[in-house]
């Protein structure tokens, strides 16, 4: 099978997922047009070269239903020959449709993909979707149903970390996010967002709040801790009876964000890259998915990792970069912890509590931050890695070259 290299990956920044967000007034369609025309105009592509464009969307209805991977590729101006995929694996639906793209390619379906993701969480609302998990009692009983952010403070009563240590994860998110953002760490990759005029209506990440501190975050209340108390704790305690009781330890700014946003990552072979005179940036090593205790739901980083870099022969030590999307602060803590990883080495310029989670666009977007990363800092392999609903975890292995 051939090999899988990475030519180019592009972002929008994240607006801020509510009506007076600066992105609010762009649609999902939009916001995955611009990104898939810049990696046409930054890589002079021939469009017709390329043979599928996979999106992840959580949320795929209304306006941003309809496979929207081939609507973007039409509206785009691309070839109609292009074809489009709209796939959803919860959180982690941008990585899993950056990884389908090249699985496509090593199998030789394909010689030239684009994986990535478009979400509008300002526009079409997260959960709007619906789904037997939550409306069918079956399987919600079956499972111990309970919401993410119940199992995000469960994680923290389970393996010891408390109020203060998910605050200081998250304001060193804050600071890292601030300072990749004035030391230009992102302008390789990130492409403003224009109105039909061609005004820009953002070049920066709108959530970031690089003021936070423990004092700030002190005085907000725990977001789960009602739901919880009422609902949901005596059910997730039958699945963990180990525990006494749950201390709510998350709220909005130790969580990820909720923001509008796009992300595109080009693929190919190396013939057909340098056919079109393309220079490969990262190697795809390898790419692995699996299910976790779906009641917890957001332990699947550390068993996903643990699958790839064994079926990749690697060790833990052998990653010089981990990117972890911060679903909620307790989730990195705890891969940290189970993997002994070298908190230098994990999201090292900040990740979504500081910016943001456009739900099917982050695993893209985490893709090109760390590949990003891997240039400026000479380094040479990354792993990309995310939890995901319903208990699962997603995960890729990059290289250098």
């Amino acid at each position: 099978m051939p090999d899988v290299y990475i030519y180019d990956a592009v972002r929008t920044p994240r607006g801020k997922g509510r009506k007076d967000g600066a992105l609010h007034g762009t649609t999902a369609l939009d916001l995955a047009t611009q990104v898939l025309g810049a990696i046409r105009d930054r890589n002079d592509l021939d469009t017709a070269m390329i043979d599928d464009v996979v999106m992840g969307c959580v949320a795929p209805l209304g306006e941003q239903g309809s496979d929207i991977a081939r609507i973007a590729v039409l509206n785009a101006g691309y070839a109609e020959s292009v074809a489009g995929l709209q796939v959803s694996r919860f959180c982690a639906s941008g990585l899993e449709a950056c990884n389908i793209a090249a699985a496509k390619i090593k199998a030789g379906e394909a010689e030239m993909a684009i994986g990535g993701g478009v979400e509008s969480m300002s526009r079409v609302a997260m959960g709007s979707d619906g789904g037997a998990w939550y409306a069918d009692p079956h399987p919600a009983f079956r499972t111990y149903y309970a919401p993410q952010g119940i199992g995000a403070d469960l994680i923290g009563n389970l393996f010891g970390f408390d109020r203060t240590d998910v605050d200081s994860y998250a304001v060193q998110s804050q600071q890292r996010a601030a300072r990749a953002w004035s030391e230009g760490r992102f302008a390789k990759s990130v492409v403003p967002v224009k109105d039909g005029l061609g005004l820009t209506l953002l070049d920066r990440d709108e959530h970031m709040r690089p003021d936070a501190s423990l004092q700030s975050l002190a005085a907000l209340k725990p977001a789960f801790a009602d739901m919880g108390d009422k609902w949901f704790d005596p059910i997730i305690l039958q699945r963990y009876p180990e525990v006494d009781r749950i201390d709510h330890i998350h709220h909005a700014g130790n969580s990820s964000g909720i923001v509008d946003g796009a992300a595109a990552v080009l693929f190919a072979t190396r013939e057909t890259g340098e056919a079109m005179g393309l220079t490969p940036r990262a190697r795809v090593k390898g790419m692995a998915s699996i299910g976790s205790e779906p009641s917890i739901m957001l332990t699947g980083p550390e068993l996903v990792t643990r699958k790839l870099l064994d079926r990749l022969g690697m060790s833990v030590g052998d990653i010089d970069l981990y990117e972890l999307n911060e679903a909620f602060a307790s989730v990195v803590l705890r891969m940290m912890q189970a993997l002994d990883i070298d908190p230098d080495r994990m999201n090292v310029n900040g990740g979504a509590i500081a910016m943001g989670h456009p739900l099917g666009a982050t695993g893209a977007m985490i893709l090109g931050t760390v590949l990003d990363e891997l240039e400026r800092s000479d380094r040479e392999t990354a792993l990309i890695t995310l939890c995901v609903g319903a208990g699962m975890g997603t995960a890729t292995v990059i290289e250098r070259v």
